[in-house]
């Protein structure tokens, strides 16, 4: 019998770095969210372990052990199982594609297999798991490993656009011009799409000026989404992808529509706000 699970897209509608243990880590303060465009991981009982990989993004998608998809298996244990990997969102974007897979991975074969999930909740194979393997919205803090409850947020939709450029993590990080940057102020309560995006604006990407002076094409995709009617326009993570906030699914959709048809080259997709588990 098949497990399938679901890989959304995950956001970072602020990332404060608010600084740096001393072994290098950055200690981070995130409010983030998941959004209904994503991979898709189906499980199915096998003597061996295997990955394949489909889907429109497939191209490039290593097969073997690297593939986070396995290392979360090999996490659970040593059954078998065939994965089939559908990959939809870009590699290396900001959104947390890798960590999304090995997530529903941990849960597809949790349930295939009738084991827990991992203690450490897949710290342990990268700072983004925990969060993904959550799949809602929440408080990420620390290096990763804290999150927290915040506030039901408005119903809100959003449209995901990458340029296509990778913007190396590493690079970014070398670029802020402080490391002790101010903490998030706390996520306000009963607030509609319009207020919720007006004190987003009040918060931060400390990410987004390093990475916009990597990648320049940055500052044209945060343009367009603006142009196209978005509550607000941000980067998310270390980049290149960026997301515009909307009140309702068709505004979503017809901007999505406007920059694509401007856009060709880009990736474009959009979705709404939610829960994924």
């Amino acid at each position: 019998m098949e497990n399938r699970a679901f890989a959304p897209a995950k956001v970072n509608l602020t990332l404060h770095v608010t600084g740096q243990r001393a072994d290098g880590y950055h200690l981070l303060e995130s409010l983030v969210v998941f959004v209904g465009v994503g991979d898709r991981i189906t499980v199915a009982p096998s003597q061996a372990l295997g990955l394949t990989v489909t889907g429109p993004r497939a191209a490039g998608v290593p097969t073997g052990p690297e593939n986070l998809v396995l290392r979360a298996a090999a996490l659970l244990g040593s059954g078998g199982a065939e994965i089939t990997l559908e990959k939809h969102l870009p590699a290396a974007a900001g959104i947390g594609g890798g960590s999304s897979d090995a997530a529903a991975t941990l849960r597809a074969l949790s349930a295939l297999w009738g084991v827990d999930l991992p203690a450490d909740r897949g710290l342990s194979l990268g700072a983004d798991v925990p969060v993904c393997l959550r799949a809602a919205p929440c408080l990420m803090s620390g290096v990763g490993e804290v999150l927290s409850n915040v506030p039901a947020l408005p119903a809100m939709w959003m449209v995901l656009v990458n340029p296509g450029v990778e913007v190396p993590t590493p690079a970014v990080f070398r670029g802020l011009s402080r490391k002790d940057n101010p903490p998030m102020s706390a996520v306000p309560a009963g607030k509609d799409a319009q207020g919720f995006a007006d004190w987003l604006a009040t918060q931060r990407n400390d990410l987004e000026p390093p990475a916009r002076a990597i990648a320049p094409v940055i500052d044209d995709v945060l343009e367009a989404i603006s142009a196209s009617g978005g509550l607000i326009a941000r980067m998310s993570g270390s980049g290149a992808t960026c997301f515009g906030l909307f009140a309702d699914a068709g505004s979503a959709a017809a901007a999505a529509h406007q920059i694509k048809e401007k856009a060709p080259a880009w990736w474009v997709d959009h979705g709404a706000l939610g829960s994924f588990a």
